[in-house]
């Protein structure tokens, strides 16, 4: 029997409510207040549920980096178009990471969310 069961993903940021409609435009679902503005939830697709907390000195992880302030989570979102979704994660206010230069084929592809966090868009 195990100890705990899963709940959510909690990502510290500046603004909440704003980072998990970033989020919710990536993978739909919807957007819910959870305690006064310093907690927002995102019910997405599956049954899944990332949460968003106010930390007013958020300092975003950089990446790539080993050393104080790298990155300490991310998410890998899977998409069938990786072309097709790199322009709306842009769209949305994603910035490009790691983006292949080189014009080879990769299996994915690290942007931050408008929070500085890193995420990945894979091949699924």
């Amino acid at each position: 029997m195990p100890v705990a069961e899963y709940c959510c993903t909690v990502l510290d940021c500046p603004d909440p409510e704003a980072l998990a409609r970033f989020y919710a435009g990536v993978l739909g679902g919807e957007v819910k207040e959870g305690d006064g503005e310093e907690w927002y939830n995102l019910n997405a697709p599956g049954g899944h549920r990332i949460s968003f907390q106010r930390v007013p000195d958020h300092r975003p992880p950089e990446w790539p980096r080993a050393d104080r302030n790298s990155q300490q989570a991310h998410l890998d979102l899977l998409v069938t178009d990786i072309e097709a979704a790199q322009a709306e994660v842009l769209a949305l206010g994603a910035t490009p990471l790691d983006l292949d230069d080189d014009g080879g084929e990769r299996d994915f592809r690290v942007y931050a969310d408008p929070a500085g966090h890193p995420f990945c868009l894979c091949r699924a």
